[in-house]
């Protein structure tokens, strides 16, 4: 589908926040972080074009999603000018947790089995998710929050246990890829009628029917 990042990197402090603050530049339009994230490797099936090409385009994923407060980003993103190593490392598990979500939401939407490698992988992480969060009072009872502490892997705890609700509950049934067959996008359905077929009605959705009435239009003129 060709998204494109908006974000450039530059190399001094002051040019970097002011890039780093720019508007939101991911397309969230699946209705669920993991699948949201899962999306970040566009054209996959075609040309397959990476949107996490540094940790700054991982944290900037959490910031649009919410993941992530816009203090938080701040601190990780200096950080990793900082620690390169340890950030490049972290970005490298981001990419793996993303094809572990994508090879098992796959399979399922395909009814194949889920890849044993990839199940093990996402409960990895669905386990550190789960030691980093505690039990709190919240107004209406008690609530999960995970650790204050901040982490450059922080941004993955909350993908994982989306990822891992979502296989766990009724929702899976909703679970749907672009019918598109340049996109295959991963998206949430929670239309009325559980019959959406496109990732983006703006997008994929105009884009099948301007096809279908440009080939009607050449068979009614033979």
């Amino acid at each position: 589908m060709g998204r494109k990042k908006t974000l450039t990197h530059t190399h001094t402090e002051e040019n970097r926040k002011t890039d780093r603050r720019r508007p939101a530049r991911f397309d969230l339009i699946a209705g669920n972080v993991a699948l949201d994230f899962v999306n970040t490797l566009d054209d996959r099936y075609v040309k397959p074009k990476e949107l996490l090409e540094s940790y700054v385009d991982l944290a900037r994923f959490g910031e649009d999603t919410g993941i992530l407060q816009p203090s938080q980003v701040d601190r990780l993103y200096e950080r990793s000018y900082v620690e390169p190593q340890r950030a490049q490392e972290v970005l490298g598990w981001g990419r793996e947790l993303r094809e572990a979500i994508h090879d098992i939401f796959w399979a399922t939407l395909h009814n194949r089995p889920v890849p044993a490698l990839a199940l093990a992988r996402l409960n990895s992480y669905v386990q550190t998710a789960a030691e980093r969060t505690r039990l709190v009072p919240a107004k209406n009872g008690f609530e999960w929050k995970f650790d204050e502490r901040l982490d450059f892997d922080t941004v993955l705890w909350p993908i994982a246990r989306s990822a891992a609700n979502l296989l766990a509950s009724d929702q899976l049934a909703y679970a749907r890829a672009c019918s598109s067959k340049t996109c295959e996008w991963f998206f949430l359905d929670t239309s009325k009628n559980h019959q959406r077929r496109w990732c983006d009605m703006t997008r994929c959705g105009n884009r099948a029917k301007v096809r279908r009435f440009y080939a009607r239009k050449k068979k009614e003129e033979r």
